[in-house]
């Protein structure tokens, strides 16, 4: 039975899952390329030792997508299942309480960098395939996709899929990459925002400058920075780029209703990150804004000294790195040029300003009436002993609105983190409960799918 082999190899799963942490598979940072490669090589290993055929690496211009199947019958649905191998930075390492990539037990909790994103979560699939594989209880052919860049926009995957379409043909795609409302109040995630992420340069003089011999006459590129991106919203919160607004997907009232069924706690929220007060658009509530509205925010913002100590510095330029979180309808690459030509018509002329596009990703909405949703209601169901609560998720899974494009098929975001695990953040944690459960309630997913395909019954 499935439960009796998950008791028996629980320790092992985690521990499995402790060498995969203690890998620093940074895809951002080319220092960390042989660790990538490590990583890569032991998701491939560990795919294959979970009982699965043709586990092997594809080389792409990036990193390596690791790739393995369990085809059983063709007349059974076949599921995919997407994750990636690689974390964000781990900077600023002094932030964290342990070593960011020596995982820890605290409090029912793993400490690590990539534990909860996503390596917590896509390696759950991983034993949960294992464990079905051991007691003949998969009932669905599966195929597995692990990337090694989806931290850095997922760049090359998307030659992948369309070179490799008929390998990853599939009837649903399963991601664990979101995150639910609470341990005892699961949820679905039914749409993600998209993103738009640039970096901007402002360069004044052609050199750093003394500030008493040349302030005052020569225009600060951080203070010109600074002002440009402070008019980038006005005092209600909302956007000021012209046309940023125009295809935004206005949900109805008894969809706006609908959401507001989720329990949540403004005063806790406030306590959780030791806020004041919440701010936002005006209008929407703190989860509206945080899921169905579009942001901008600043990531980084950097020029002149920051070394210890004083240095009177005029810098010659200033750049920061700005993202923006999309909602349904809204184009990345015409956000993009939005942002860019607003941006450099309000630079004064005592500047210049340069835009660089990085990576983005479209936003994202999974039917709620699908076979495939309700699958995942009742697995969580089946697992959990209640419904699980359909929601927006506010981050982007940019390989998502691509899979459908180039497969024709929909995804199921049945993550299991909490808003707690602080995802590219020091002392980024995923809690013991939420990996075991995860692991749990899985199989039940390919249970229902397989039953409700055989049977033909609609959501």
């Amino acid at each position: 039975m499935l439960s009796t082999y998950f008791a028996e190899h629980k320790e092992r799963f985690l521990n499995e899952l402790f060498e995969l942490l203690r890998i620093p598979s940074v895809s951002a940072d080319s220092k960390f390329k042989p660790d990538m490669r490590r990583a890569a090589e032991f998701v491939r290993d560990k795919l294959t030792a979970a009982g699965l055929d043709n586990a092997a690496l594809h080389e792409t211009p990036g990193h390596p997508v690791v790739y393995a199947e369990k085809l059983i019958d063709d007349a059974l649905p076949t599921v995919l299942v997407y994750g990636h191998y690689d974390v964000q930075p781990a900077d600023p390492y002094e932030l964290w309480n342990t070593p960011p990539f020596e995982p820890t037990i605290r409090n029912e909790r793993i400490y690590a960098r990539g534990s909860c994103d996503d390596k917590g979560q896509f390696y759950m699939h991983v034993k949960a395939l294992e464990a079905m594989l051991a007691t003949d209880g998969l009932p669905c052919n599966v195929k597995v996709m692990i990337e090694g860049e989806e931290e850095i926009g997922s760049d090359h995957l998307g030659n992948f899929v369309a070179a490799n379409r008929d390998k990853l043909k599939c009837d649903v795609i399963l991601i664990s990459d979101t995150s639910i409302i609470a341990n005892d109040v699961p949820s679905i995630e039914a749409g993600l925002r998209g993103l738009s992420y640039v970096e901007v340069e402002v360069v004044g003089p052609n050199r750093d400058l003394h500030s008493g011999v040349y302030g005052g006459a020569v225009h600060n590129p951080l203070n010109v920075l600074c002002q440009m991106i402070a008019s980038l919203h006005d005092e209600k919160g909302r956007i000021t780029i012209p046309g940023f607004y125009d295809k935004v997907d206005e949900l109805t009232p008894e969809e706006r209703a609908a959401l507001a069924e989720a329990p949540f706690d403004e005063e806790e929220y406030k306590r959780d990150l030791n806020l004041k007060a919440v701010f936002g658009e005006e209008g929407y509530s703190s989860p509206e804004r945080a899921s169905i509205r579009p942001t901008l925010d600043v990531n980084g913002i950097w020029g002149g000294y920051i070394g210890e100590g004083a240095k009177t510095v005029l810098p010659g330029k200033a750049q920061a790195k700005i993202s923006m979180r999309l909602v349904p309808r809204q184009d990345p690459d015409e956000i993009t040029e939005l942002f860019t030509k607003h941006f450099i018509s309000i630079a004064p002329p005592t500047v210049t300003v340069t835009v660089t596009p990085h990576h983005g990703g479209q936003p994202y909405v999974t039917p709620t009436d699908s076979v495939e949703f309700e699958a995942a209601r009742r697995a969580f169901r089946e697992a959990w002993g209640k419904e699980a609560i359909p929601t927006r998720g506010g981050g982007s899974i940019p390989i998502v609105a691509l899979f459908e494009q180039e497969l024709g098929v929909k995804s199921i975001l049945m993550g299991f983190g909490l808003d707690i695990d602080a995802l590219h953040s020091p002392n980024e944690s995923y809690g013991l409960f939420n990996f075991y459960k995860g692991i749990e309630t899985i199989p039940y997913f390919y249970k229902h799918y397989a039953e409700l395909k055989k049977t033909g019954v609609e959501a």
